[in-house]
């Protein structure tokens, strides 16, 4: 009988053990070539697979190299702390179409790491102007996860996106695309919430940070902007949208963008009023942009919405506290409902 508890509470150990344990799983042993041009999808994906399976913490390591990707789809749950760490380059495909709309994505994972200080390359100048093309990194229904040190160039389209994730930090990122690239927003979000973004470098061409439809207890701090649109809420109110709720930026600079802290709402009839409330912008450095703070509730890009309504979205409760700086436009803040509370911004 004491054999027998002994062996039970050994094989109890073991579990333990392996449970605890970070188990690597090296692409290259999979077959990934690594030249840039060979398609190195089917050992990454087999790579993956080993990692979510582990029961235990364990990763995916794409070592030095430049690696060509397809389109491909990382799918959990898995059983343990999985780790994406890449070291290397991963190229974009340029000849499209697609049937997804997202190169790299990451669907139904908790406990996800992506770092490794490697690059993300879009290939974006290859494909701009053309149609479809593809975002760089997804992530859709990942909870309580990290994305830090990595870089993201060229995106053919936006860079990072979530949709319906919760409890996410992205850390440490270098986000770059031309300012006159189309569509190349750095970190969009949709339907997300307990979003955490921090010490974060963007320059793109279109917004830095976009919040859209359902996107709630977001908090940016510490991050320049530049090239670029701004961090934007929006654009709601052009469909059946959900509110946008407790939205804190602090601690950022905007340098050389068209907007700095940008609210955007279409002039449509919708069924029901949409709330946008509770934003609070602090400690917020303005260099040489045309329209610093900017609530907008008749967007229309196009210029061809024809006849307008009162927009249904209700924008209450935006707090502007210690916004310094200079911008390029003869107005410095569009459409403020009221006035913006310690702001000095001359031009």
């Amino acid at each position: 009988m004491t054999r027998w508890i002994f062996v039970m509470c050994l094989l109890a150990c073991v579990a333990v053990a392996q449970q605890n344990e970070s188990k690597h799983f090296n692409v290259k042993d999979y077959g990934a070539i690594a030249d840039g041009i060979t398609d190195d999808s089917v050992a990454f994906l087999k790579a993956w697979n080993d990692t979510c399976k582990w029961n235990g913490n364990a990763s995916v390591v794409i070592p030095l190299g430049t690696y060509m990707l397809n389109p491909i789809v990382f799918a959990g749950p898995c059983k343990g702390w999985t780790i994406f760490e890449l070291r290397g380059v991963l190229k974009a495909p340029i000849n499209g179409p697609y049937s997804d709309t997202t190169w790299i994505n990451f669907r139904y994972i908790n406990h996800l790491i992506v770092n490794g200080g490697g690059t993300l390359d879009g290939q974006g100048a290859s494909v701009w102007g053309r149609k479809p093309v593809l975002m760089t990194m997804g992530f859709a229904f990942t909870n309580n996860s990290y994305v830090q040190q990595l870089h993201s160039v060229n995106s053919q389209n936006a860079h990072l996106t979530m949709f319906k994730c919760n409890n996410i930090v992205f850390s440490n990122l270098t986000i770059t695309a031309p300012h006159d690239s189309p569509n190349t927003d750095g970190i969009k979000m949709a339907k997300s919430k307990g979003i955490n973004i921090t010490s974060v470098h963007i320059g793109t061409g279109d917004d830095c940070i976009a919040m859209l439809s359902g996107t709630n207890n977001v908090h940016i701090s510490n991050v320049f902007c530049g090239p670029g649109h701004g961090i934007s809420v929006g654009s709601l109110g052009s469909t059946v949208d959900l509110d946008v709720k407790d939205i804190f930026v602090k601690n950022c600079t905007f340098n050389g963008t068209s907007d700095g802290l940008r609210i955007k709402t279409w002039a449509k009839p919708l069924n029901h009023t949409i709330k946008a409330y509770n934003f609070a912008y602090e400690d917020i450095v303005i260099i040489d942009v045309q329209h610093p703070i900017n609530i907008d509730q008749e967007y229309c890009p196009l210029h061809n919405c024809g006849n307008k309504v009162s927009s249904k979205v209700q924008i209450s409760n935006i707090r502007y506290k210690n916004i310094h700086g200079s911008c390029n436009g003869t107005v410095p803040a569009y459409n403020i409902p009221h006035p913006a509370y310690s702001a000095s911004l001359s031009y």
